[in-house]
């Protein structure tokens, strides 16, 4: 009576804990600003309600997304939407989200966001009543992966931890603790507590499923130092010491693992926090008490526990009661009661795919229905086979994944190694076209240099032979005043002489003879004053005639050039202008220039006549070359190396060229020379007037 009046205040005050519960905080506006998106979301991580309650909010926040323009915005709500709808069982929402998400990471070349879409599915994927173990643990592993190339050990070592996880729920122990002590080394260099707990919990659930007791133990009491860290974990220290109380019983210790499970049960507020681990606890007391003999709490411990799951629809939990139920009553004689149970246990274990729960379950009926007990067996053997060969073949997959995994590292080292090689031979070759171009260069600059240097010899030497020639002329002139001086010495004043003898002679006579000679001396004298008179003025004039020997050297080139090929001349120059004080530089060009364009004009023009002229225009000296040749169109074809050359010359005395010709009209070449390539003198006597210049 008593026990049953207990049973009924504890329905009681669950079901107004589960009123409560269900009632949660309030709900939250339909209206969702675009702004307040995380605000949302971060509430609804925060609520203890289950994710299922707050469906509707969470649809709608997804379709307000599409209001988002800013991508980077966007990948941050689907980022945090993703991982919170990865925890609804069955949701079209999250693989939607999903899709999303894992495509606009693509997009965006965000491989840290495309690495935690691959972490979500794979948590969707690894949730109890999904259970699709293969795909979970595909999906950690392409976010491991990345994670790792990313250099990123945090969260690249809780990708590896949860793989382990999944890898232990398939009887794969030895393989998870490849994974979790691998993830323990990434740990270890940081202050991650709560994560090495983690993993060195998943070590000792290995090491427990392999009966490797000792080594399992020492691992749980590894992850309860990294709790004792934090101090403030009282519920995973809870989770951690159902674990080793688990181990205790497994181990057959039911005394050590009944202290456990108590010490866990009695953890502040573990009811209404962690609900299930609570209904759990309750089980494996209740069970290790059973195998204690103490029967006093057995039944009540289990309905109890029975009812919480009951409440939060752990179906799992509930399997595992109706089994322990069926064993307890088969124990105390209650087989009719004990065959219900484990019929319970057996479907609900079917419904929710637990194998090794059905197998347990078909046992347990041989053993209380002998009658039928063959059926049960056979059915037993067959369904123990199909779960072997199932976990021989997702074990198979996962050797498969990792494998591809490490393949796929090793094609992607093979192919960094050859990109290597591919990008030293790229290198070589440029740095090979690179000196092979310099020496090029080189050698061109130094052809270059070499074919100016002669030039420059060339210049030097046409200019001496100026500098010869207007030599030749001064000797010249210094040579005719030397004769004009001995004329002078010699004649003129020999005569002078003479006149003056005689008439000093005739001074102290004054007859008629003596008159007449005087006459006659006076008439010699009037001689001799024209004759000094008319070698002044020859003098005069060769004092102001101007000898332009660069304007002879022109002519010279003019005449040379083209009266050979039957063409008239007509030269001009502006005679105030000396035009030997041009620098020897701007001569040699000019020079060629003409002697360029005269071989044109000779070659390509077939002209009758050329007219050259050399002028002054204000402050720059005009050139014009024209003849009455066929012309060309200006526009139309490549230059030849005449024009080049011709344009190399003017750009060299810093002057300007104008080419003008037309089919028929025949070629103008014409050059502008500033006056700076004259000489101080030259200038000077230029801006002189011309009376000026003549004094």
């Amino acid at each position: 009576m008593f026990k049953q009046l207990f049973i009924l205040v504890l329905l009681s005050i669950m079901s107004n804990s589960c009123d409560f519960i269900n009632k949660g905080p309030k709900n939250f506006d339909s209206e969702i600003d675009q702004d307040s998106i995380l605000v949302i979301l971060e509430q609804i991580k925060e609520s203890n309600l289950p994710v299922e309650n707050h469906l509707d909010q969470l649809d709608e926040v997804y379709s307000q997304l599409g209001q988002v323009s800013v991508d980077t915005l966007k990948i941050q709500y689907l980022s945090q939407l993703s991982l919170i709808t990865s925890k609804i069982v069955d949701s079209q929402l999250f693989q939607n989200v999903n899709r999303d998400f894992e495509k606009l990471a693509g997009e965006l070349q965000d491989s840290v966001k495309l690495a935690e879409a691959f972490w979500d599915k794979g948590a969707y994927f690894d949730l109890p009543d999904i259970a699709q173990r293969d795909s979970a643990y595909l999906y950690f592993s392409k976010a491991q992966k990345i994670f790792q190339q990313l250099e990123d050990d945090i969260s690249s070592s809780s990708v590896l931890r949860a793989m382990a996880s999944v890898q232990t729920d398939v009887h794969d122990n030895t393989g998870a603790i490849v994974n979790a002590t691998e993830a323990i080394r990434l740990l270890k260099p940081y202050d991650e507590y709560k994560k090495l707990y983690y993993a060195y919990n998943t070590m000792g659930i290995a090491y427990a499923a392999l009966k490797e007791y000792d080594q399992a133990l020492e691992y749980y009491n590894l992850a309860e130092e990294q709790l004792q860290k934090l101090k403030s974990e009282s519920i995973e220290l809870a989770s951690l010491k159902n674990n080793i109380g688990y181990l205790y019983s497994n181990k057959g210790d039911f005394l050590n693992a009944k202290k456990e499970f108590q010490e866990a049960i009695s953890t502040d507020s573990l009811l209404w926090y962690k609900p299930d681990l609570y209904a759990k606890l309750l089980d494996h007391l209740a069970i290790t008490n059973f195998k204690l003999g103490i029967m006093d709490s057995v039944e009540e411990n289990l309905y109890r526990s029975q009812f919480i799951r009951d409440s939060i629809g752990d179906l799992e939990g509930l399997s595992l009661n109706y089994y322990n139920l069926a064993l307890v009553n088969k124990e105390i004689g209650r087989k009719a009661d004990a065959f219900i149970f484990a019929g319970n246990a057996r479907d609900l274990a079917k419904e929710i795919d637990n194998n090794l729960r059905y197998l347990e379950s078909l046992r347990l009926l041989s053993e209380l229905d002998p009658e039928n007990s063959s059926y049960y067996l056979n059915e037993y053997s067959e369904m123990s086979e199909n779960l072997l060969q199932e976990e021989r073949r997702i074990r198979n997959k996962f050797a498969n994944i990792k494998f591809e995994t490490e393949e796929t590292e090793n094609r992607n080292r093979q192919l960094a190694r050859q990109q290597l090689i591919w990008i030293g031979i790229a290198v070589g070759l440029l740095l090979f076209a690179i000196a092979l171009s310099i020496i090029v260069v080189q050698r061109i600059k130094n052809q270059r240099l070499k074919f100016q240097q002669q030039q420059q010899e060339a210049n030097q030497e046409i200019f001496n032979l100026m500098l010869a020639q207007k030599q030749k002329v001064e000797e010249g002139k210094q040579s005719e005043q030397k004769r004009i001086s001995e004329e002078l010495h010699d004649g003129i004043l020999g005569e002078m002489n003479g006149v003056r003898m005689v008439l000093l002679g005739l001074n102290k006579k004054g007859d008629d003879a003596a008159v007449a000679l005087r006459e006659q001396a006076i008439e010699k004298l009037k001689e001799v004053q024209e004759e000094i008179r008319s070698i002044s003025h020859e003098l005069n004039d060769a004092s102001y005639q101007k000898f332009n020997n660069f304007m002879n050297s022109i002519e010279d080139l003019l005449k040379n050039t083209v009266e050979p090929a039957g063409i008239q001349y007509h030269f001009s120059y502006d005679q105030d202008l000396d035009w030997d004080q041009l620098e020897g530089v701007t001569k040699i060009n000019l020079y060629r220039i003409l002697q360029e364009s005269l071989q044109n004009c000779i070659k390509h023009a077939a002209a009758t006549s050329i007219y050259v002229s050399f002028e002054v225009d204000g402050y720059q000296i005009v050139i014009t070359i024209q003849d009455n040749g066929r012309g060309f169109e200006t526009g139309k074809g490549k230059k030849g190396i005449g024009h080049k050359n011709i344009e190399s010359r003017v750009r060299k005395i810093r002057g300007k060229w104008y080419l003008k010709s037309a089919p028929g009209i025949g070629t103008t070449v014409l050059l502008e020379i500033p006056m700076e390539h004259i000489s101080q003198e030259a200038k000077k006597e230029i801006s002189l007037p011309k009376d000026l210049q003549e004094v």
